[in-house]
């Protein structure tokens, strides 16, 4: 598993589904849309609509456009 990136903050989360180990998935508080304690990724940066995340559980690290609706999904967590 890779590290957690050092410039991860705490304080800059994102309640998106991880699309490698979809932590999220069963959680009761994400399925009805609450911001879950537990399922969250660390958002790095953006640039534009474009947010950079690292997986707060398996280290993912990936790009996501924010304008893309269709990623997200009743089971995620959506602020």
């Amino acid at each position: 598993m890779m590290p957690i990136d050092p410039t991860a903050d705490f304080g800059r989360r994102a309640w998106l589904p991880c699309p490698a180990c979809a932590h999220n998935v069963g959680c009761g508080d994400c399925g009805s849309g609450k911001n879950c304690d537990n399922h969250w990724q660390y958002l790095l940066s953006n640039k534009g609509p474009q947010v950079f995340l690292q997986c707060s559980d398996c280290a993912h690290l990936w790009a996501f456009d924010s304008r893309d609706r269709t990623y997200l999904a009743p089971k995620v967590c959506l602020g």
